[in-house]
C-alpha cells in the first residue's frame, strides 16, 4: 500500500478531476405573513398535558368518545393561487428548429418580431388539513399545504368558513401557523410528543381526497425518522391510514390528545400504504411558538461539523457503541471553540439529555434558545469530561451541527490514490483557505476503497493517525510502518473536516 502511495505521490504531482415519498396533502400555494407588526403578539396560550398516555393494554369496543373530542379542531384547508399570464406567440409552432433550418437566421428573427398575446392559466386550487391549538384561532398545518398560495380558507368540522392569514412559515420542518378570527372556537390538547412510545395506539384525523373528514386508526411503528431530506426532521412513523388531503391533520393519542401533524407518507402507488410520517409536538409547538413570536424561527448555533460514529470510528475512539455525535470540525470564534470544544471530542449528552447521532444532535441544538448556557458532555481522548457551552442564535447560512452527508459507510483507504503537495494554485482550485494544511488528494481510483470511504479529489488530508500531517512527504512517511491495516484520517473538505476510518484489513 504504502509504495503504491509513494509512487503516486511522485508519478502525478497534481491532477484536478473535474422507494417514493410523497407529501399527505395536495401541494397548494400562500403568500408569507408579515412578520413585521405594530405591536408584538402576545406569546401563544396552549393547552398541554404532559402525562404519558395510560397502557392497559387493552383495546376498547369504540373510539367514539376520543373522536368526538377532537374532531371539531380538526379543519379543512382549501388554497387557491391567482392565474398567471402566459405569453403566447401568434404564430404558434414556427418556432421548431426544422424551420429555423431551412429558412436561416432571417425567419428566426421575423419570428422574434411577431407580436405575443397573453393568455391567463387557470385559477389553481389547493387542499389539506389543519389542527385548532388555541381557543383564540391560531391553527397548525404543514408548509407545503399553504406554501406560496393568494388565498387561504379554513372550513370547520360544522361548516363555518374563516379567511386564514399565514402567522409564519417554515419549510426546514414543513410547519405552517394560520390564524383565523374566531372566539372560543374548538381546540385541541396537546400531549407531551416525547413520551411516546413505540406500539402506542393513534388516530390519524384529516380530509383526505376532499371527501370529507376522516379517522383512521394505528398505531407508532416507529419514532425518530428522517424521510424527507428536510433541514430537520424527527417524524412519528404510523400504519395509521394517511392519504393525500391529510397533510396538516391530526395525530392523535389513545386519550384524544394531538402528539403530530400528518405530514407525509411512503408509497409507491401514491395511496396508503402502511407507512405515514407525523412531524412531533415537541418539534411542531417550538416552531409555533417562535414563528407567533418573532415571525420567523429563532435556532440554537454551537458551530461545528459533526457525523455519525460508525463502527470503525467506534473501535478507533475506543467507544463502546455507536451512540453520540463525532465532531470533525470546530468553527473558529464559535460557541463550541469559545468553550473548549475540538475536534476529535465525541458528544455523549447534550443540555442533560443523551445524543443517539448527528441529526438527533442537530435537532437538540436547534431547540436550544440563544444565549442560554448548557451543559455538554464529551469523551475526549477517552476520558468523559463535562463542559458548559453558550449557544449563539443560528446565522443566516446553515453552520450548525451539519451532518457530513459525505459520511458512507467505511473501508480502504490510501490504496489507489494520489496526493501532492498543496501550493497556491491548488488552494485557488477548491477554495482552501490558508490556515489549512496537509496533503491534498489529487486522484482516487474509481474501483479502491478510498473512494467507497468517501474520499475525492480535492480532499486534503490533515490528520493520519492523529498525527498531524503538513505535505504529501509526511503522508509517506506516516503511512509506511503501520501497526495494522486500519488507518484514522481527518480530511479536510467543503469548508470543513470530518473523519475517515480505512480498513484494508479485507483488501484485493
Amino acid at each position: 500500500m504504502n509504495a503504491l502511495l509513494k509512487t503516486t505521490i511522485r508519478r502525478l504531482p497534481y491532477l484536478v478531476l473535474g422507494g417514493t415519498l410523497l407529501v399527505a396533502g395536495a401541494t397548494a400555494a400562500v403568500n408569507k405573513g408579515d412578520s413585521k407588526t405594530e405591536t408584538k403578539p402576545s406569546p401563544i396560550k396552549l393547552v398541554v398535558d404532559e402525562r404519558p398516555v395510560t397502557r392497559d393494554v387493552r383495546l376498547g369496543t369504540s373510539f367514539s368518545p376520543i373522536v368526538k373530542k377532537v374532531a371539531p379542531s380538526v379543519v379543512k384547508v382549501t388554497t387557491s393561487t391567482r392565474a398567471k399570464q402566459a405569453s403566447v406567440q401568434e404564430m404558434p409552432g414556427f418556432d421548431n428548429p426544422f424551420f429555423r433550418r431551412f429558412f436561416g437566421e432571417e425567419f428566426e428573427q421575423r419570428q422574434q418580431r411577431q407580436p405575443r398575446r397573453q393568455q391567463n392559466a387557470p385559477r389553481q386550487l389547493g387542499q389539506g388539513s389543519g389542527v385548532i391549538v388555541t381557543k383564540d384561532g391560531y391553527v397548525l398545518t404543514n408548509n407545503h399545504v399553504v406554501d406560496e398560495a393568494d388565498e387561504v380558507k379554513v372550513v370547520l368540522l360544522d361548516g363555518r368558513e374563516f379567511i386564514g392569514k399565514v402567522v409564519g412559515k417554515d419549510p426546514k420542518t414543513d410547519v405552517a401557523v394560520l390564524k383565523i378570527d374566531g372566539k372560543d372556537l374548538p381546540f385541541i390538547e396537546m400531549a407531551d410528543s416525547d413520551k411516546i412510545e413505540v406500539g402506542d395506539i393513534v388516530l390519524a384525523v384529516g380530509n383526505p381526497f376532499g371527501i370529507g373528514q376522516t379517522v383512521t386508526m394505528g398505531m407508532i411503528s416507529a419514532t425518530g425518522r428522517a424521510t424527507l431530506g428536510l433541514d430537520y426532521e424527527d417524524f412519528i412513523q404510523t400504519d395509521a391510514a394517511i392519504n393525500p388531503g391529510n397533510s396538516g391533520g391530526a395525530l392523535v393519542d389513545a386519550d384524544g390528545r394531538l402528539i403530530g401533524i400528518n405530514t407525509a407518507i411512503l408509497s409507491r402507488s401514491g395511496g396508503n400504504q402502511g407507512i405515514g410520517f407525523a412531524i412531533p409536538m415537541s418539534l411542531a409547538r417550538d416552531v409555533m411558538e417562535s414563528l407567533v413570536a418573532d415571525g420567523h424561527v429563532t435556532r440554537g448555533y454551537l458551530g461545528v461539523m459533526i457525523q455519525d460514529v460508525t463502527p470503525s470510528l467506534a473501535k478507533e475512539f475506543n467507544l463502546k457503541d455507536q451512540k453520540g455525535a463525532l465532531i470533525g470540525d470546530v468553527v473558529p470564534k464559535g460557541p463550541a471553540e469559545k468553550a473548549g470544544l475540538k475536534s476529535g471530542d465525541v458528544v455523549l449528552e447534550f443540555n442533560g439529555k443523551p445524543v443517539k447521532d448527528s441529526r438527533h444532535f442537530k435537532l437538540q441544538v436547534s431547540r436550544v434558545k440563544p444565549n442560554e448556557s448548557v451543559p455538554v458532555k464529551v469523551l475526549r481522548n477517552g476520558s468523559a469530561k463535562t463542559i458548559e457551552v453558550t449557544i449563539n442564535e443560528l446565522p443566516g447560512s446553515e453552520k450548525i451541527a451539519k451532518a457530513d452527508p459525505r459520511n458512507k459507510e467505511d473501508g480502504e483507504v490510501l490504496k489507489g490514490i494520489a496526493v501532492s503537495d498543496l501550493d497556491a494554485q491548488t488552494r485557488r482550485e477548491f477554495s482552501i483557505p490558508n490556515g489549512v494544511h496537509g496533503a491534498i488528494v489529487t486522484e482516487v481510483d474509481g474501483n479502491s476503497v478510498a473512494r467507497e470511504a468517501g474520499l475525492k479529489p480535492g480532499d486534503v488530508i490533515t490528520e493520519i493517525n492523529r498525527q498531524p500531517v503538513k505535505s504529501a512527504e509526511d503522508a509517506v512517511k506516516l503511512t509506511e510502518s503501520p501497526k495494522d491495516k486500519t488507518t484514522l484520517l481527518r480530511v479536510w473538505s467543503n469548508g470543513g473536516s470530518r473523519y475517515v476510518v480505512v480498513d484494508e484489513t479485507n483488501a484485493g
